[in-house]
């Protein structure tokens, strides 16, 4: 459970996409991005919005940038820190995530080669994720997003 008032505000903004209200959500991350000073803001806190404000873009071009954001932030960030958040991942737990939405990004725009990088970057990450739920959603959707690459698994 976290303690961090901002990773509150983004898992209420993750809570009204998850209901179906996108255009909320949308809102009231950018109101939060705002508030956290925006890429000059806690690389936590940039990287989980980011990724989060990706998810809720209608273009794939709005949402690649958002991606881009969150990868560059966790590069930043240290294990400490995410702990502090109360978080259960590492930093390198973070990365298949991102790595698979990039990779989505990139076959939706036609460009096969990119898609292919990050799908083999979040392929190499898989090791730090636990077999739960979280760790078998993101497998779950390597697989998937190989299969549309014509990739093996």
């Amino acid at each position: 459970m976290t303690t961090d008032p901002t990773m509150t505000r983004i898992g209420q903004g993750m809570e009204l996409h998850h209901k179906g209200q996108r255009e909320a959500a949308r809102d009231m991350f950018a109101r939060i991005w705002d508030d956290i000073g925006g890429e000059q803001g806690d690389p936590l806190h940039v990287c989980v919005l980011a990724h989060s404000m990706a998810d809720v873009q209608d273009d794939v071009r709005q949402e690649l940038t958002w991606d881009l954001r969150a990868l560059a932030a966790a590069d930043l960030l240290t294990d400490e820190r995410v702990a502090q958040a109360g978080s259960p991942l590492s930093v390198a737990g973070l990365y298949p995530s991102l790595h698979l939405n990039l990779s989505e990004c990139y076959r939706k725009l036609g460009d096969f080669d990119r898609a292919r990088e990050h799908l083999q970057q979040a392929r190499a990450g898989v090791g730090a994720l636990d077999d739960d739920g979280y760790g078998r959603l993101i497998r779950g959707g390597l697989e998937r997003l190989a299969e549309q690459l014509g990739e093996t698994t």
